[in-house]
């Protein structure tokens, strides 16, 4: 197991954000899919925890074989499949991906879950201050390692870079934030912090420290982008209601959806 904590800071309240990365999820989702791959969602419905109270659920199914590394495809079947399990009590959530590899043991057939990513997350507002608000054990403080991610100045992919979303020169026209400036985080008004831990399991003898680690860099790759693109987005999400946003999560799932179950 592989277990990092990034903190994400971001110019924008806890209210704010409620919507924000929901409409980013939705819309990047979107963005990312294409014929045959990309994200799938099954469910989306609310749900309920003794503890947390109600939230949405989401269960989501991955197909993105094309654009694994080469040493990675070399390594597995072309049979397997990527679920993503999302429990959203927000500011509270908790997440679960799993890959599932086809396995033949002599004539019967299983999907083996090889691969394997939980992550905890919770949203406050400062600015990256908070020792350990998800509320690690003991033993995983002693292991983990903290990231502190800038969506501004952090390098991203070149194929994911635009113009138009570099938050460098970004300004938002309705809410008159950006760009952001080097020292962005302890200067901006509001802040706040999307702290997530982040564990990365893979069961494979000789393999497993090299498949964490990849898990982990292709993890921030996300973050970092997901969360560039919420703020670089901020004027199409910020005068949505929640209704508002339901309406636009369901229709673009629907379109999400055909785009990446036709052949």
């Amino acid at each position: 197991m592989y277990l990092k904590e990034y903190r994400i800071c971001m110019p924008l309240s806890v209210e704010e954000y409620k919507i924000g990365q929901l409409y980013m999820i939705a819309k990047h989702s979107h963005e990312q899919s294409e014929h045959g791959e990309g994200v799938e969602v099954v469910k989306n419905e609310e749900c309920d925890h003794p503890k947390h109270g109600k939230g949405r659920f989401t269960e989501k199914r991955v197909y993105l074989s094309s654009r694994l590394p080469s040493w990675i495809r070399s390594m597995i079947p072309n049979i397997f499949y990527i679920t993503e399990k999302a429990w959203n009590y927000y500011p509270y959530t908790e997440t679960v991906v799993v890959v599932h590899f086809m396995c033949v043991f002599s004539l019967q057939c299983s999907f083996v879950p090889l691969f394997k990513v939980y992550i905890e997350t919770r949203y406050e507002n400062n600015n990256g201050s908070s020792e350990n608000c998800v509320g690690l054990s003991d033993e995983d403080i002693e292991v983990r390692e903290v990231e502190h991610i800038d969506i501004a100045y952090d390098d991203i992919p070149e194929k994911n870079f635009k113009k138009e979303e570099d938050l460098k020169t970004f300004k938002s026209t309705k809410t008159d934030r950006g760009p952001l400036q080097k020292g962005w985080r302890d200067t901006s008004k509001p802040i706040m912090c999307s702290y997530k831990a982040v564990k990365v399991y893979f069961e494979m003898w000789g393999m497993q420290t090299k498949v964490e680690q990849f898990g982990q860099r292709s993890i921030k790759d996300i973050l970092v982008l997901g969360h560039r693109q919420a703020f670089a987005w901020i004027d199409e999400w910020i005068d949505m209601s929640m209704e508002d946003l339901r309406k636009y999560e369901s229709e673009t799932n629907e379109k999400t959806n055909a785009k990446v179950l036709s052949q």
